[in-house]
């Protein structure tokens, strides 16, 4: 069964002043992608444009995957089919395995977090180290991302000085500088990217006219994990294939634009082939659940995510309780949806983390009706035997008063007598509504009987 969202975010706040500071630092992500957006007159046009891609290419999966398939072999990679997570990691280690690799450098792919890839490996004693500076951060820290696109901004740039120096990473006791601490993380690197047998990736978009991988990065640690060892693997997932550059050239004005408030992002890298001669390049074209998510009437079009994270940024659940108060290891809106799709008794808890607000939805770059889906959730956990039975009761309640006119009435009209009550007894644990504000002052006369009243004026 999942754990209500509620509980772990409660412990979030209870650093008041961290929770601030995560609300701001991601507000301040969506301001500069408002600024980006409003930079460009076609903005709207463009994601109507993703959308309407993502939405072909989906519905014509099949097609495009042989495509892509076919291209990238005549190019020389070799491709694997991955029905699920354990196929996967099963044809990773093969191919490491069979290669004699004992360190494998890794740039973010947010599907091997999803196949738990890294410790399934680092059991059979392959060693992985993450090269995104993020990433990189939070696996020496034993923890997982908070965010899709900035894994570690949670953390301080102190608590990151506190974890190199117990790494051995800084030499330089209490500096704590960023620059300072990015230096001695590429130090660190270098010599992870030099002694390596071998480099993976994960792919933000797949090229089938030409059977290219495109990877985005702003520290070119992709680039760095393959130039150096002679044997790369891209990790893709089906729903990353897009149709050609021309659909590519949409998507590169929309992915950093939202996700990071960038033009671009600093490297767009293609692969196509091994680096060398003797080198080998292999795809691994993971499904792990996405084929069946398809026939999802209501739901599928999740598949469409370009995983830039702008739900999250703009969300005020995310920014106000943080990535760990989630149960599935994407957070916010688009992880609440992917999370129920996975395994909605696991991860029903995430449903209520949302106000239906709808800001997730009205800023997403490929257009997912986000919102929509999580309220089509919400009314299906009573079917998975999840629905909250306090919850429940309360909306029986309120069924029964809004259900009567004569009820309704009672209840309204004497809601005031609730004022006089003492304060103490009214901001209680009993009363979840009155948990960190003021309860509010209900007037005498409701609002319907007001407007009759006006009503009768009027006539007179």
């Amino acid at each position: 069964m999942s754990t209500s969202h509620s509980i772990k975010a409660k412990a979030f706040l209870k650093d008041g002043k961290y929770a601030e500071w995560h609300d701001a630092t991601f507000w301040g992500v969506r301001t500069k992608r408002d600024n980006m957006a409003f930079g460009l007159d076609e903005w709207e046009q463009l994601r109507e444009k993703a959308s309407a891609i993502k939405r072909h290419t989906i519905s014509h999966l099949d097609e495009y995957l042989e495509q892509f398939a076919v291209n990238a072999e005549a190019n020389g990679a070799i491709v694997h089919w991955a029905a699920d997570a354990a196929e996967f990691n099963k044809i990773v280690y093969g191919i490491l395995s069979g290669h004699n690799v004992r360190k494998v450098v890794k740039s973010k792919s947010m599907l091997t977090e999803e196949c738990e890839m890294n410790p399934y490996l680092e059991k059979r004693g392959i060693e992985v180290v993450e090269t995104d500076l993020g990433e990189r951060i939070i696996q020496l820290k034993g923890q997982k991302p908070s965010h899709i696109v900035m894994p570690a901004t949670h953390l301080s740039h102190d608590e990151v000085g506190e974890l190199f120096e117990e790494k051995g990473i800084s030499d330089e006791i209490g500096n704590h500088d960023p620059t300072y601490l990015t230096y001695r993380a590429r130090l660190s690197l270098r010599n992870e990217f030099l002694t390596a047998e071998a480099g993976m990736t994960g792919g933000n978009f797949g090229i089938a006219t030409t059977g290219d991988i495109v990877v985005c990065t702003n520290e070119g640690n992709a680039d760095m994990s393959t130039a150096c060892p002679k044997l790369h693997i891209a990790a893709v997932g089906l729903e990353k294939i897009i149709p050609d550059y021309d659909c590519l050239a949409v998507f590169q004005r929309l992915l950093a634009r939202s996700g990071t408030g960038q033009p671009t992002t600093t490297y767009t890298s293609h692969f196509r082939k091994a680096r060398c001669n003797d080198g080998e390049f292999h795809i691994v074209l993971v499904d792990n659940g996405r084929s069946s998510w398809i026939a999802d009437p209501d739901h599928w079009e999740a598949l469409k995510c370009i995983r830039c994270g702008e739900c999250m940024n703009t969300c005020p659940v995310y920014r106000r309780s943080g990535g760990y108060s989630y149960s599935y290891f994407i957070p916010g809106p688009i992880g609440i949806n992917l999370g129920m799709l996975r395994n909605p008794q696991e991860h029903s808890g995430n449903v209520s983390a949302c106000t239906l607000c709808n800001s997730c939805q009205s800023v997403c770059p490929v257009k997912i009706d986000l919102g929509d889906q999580v309220y089509k959730w919400r009314q299906k956990l009573a079917e998975y035997g999840t629905a909250s039975k306090s919850k429940k009761m309360m909306c029986d309640t309120m069924s029964r008063a809004f259900g009567s006119e004569s009820r309704y009435n009672t209840a309204t009209g004497a809601a005031h007598l609730l004022n006089n009550m003492p304060h103490g007894l009214v901001h209680c644990g009993l009363n979840p509504w009155a948990e960190g504000h003021e309860m509010m002052k209900f007037p005498k006369k409701p609002f319907h009987k007001v407007f009759e009243d006006l009503e009768k004026e009027d006539k007179e």
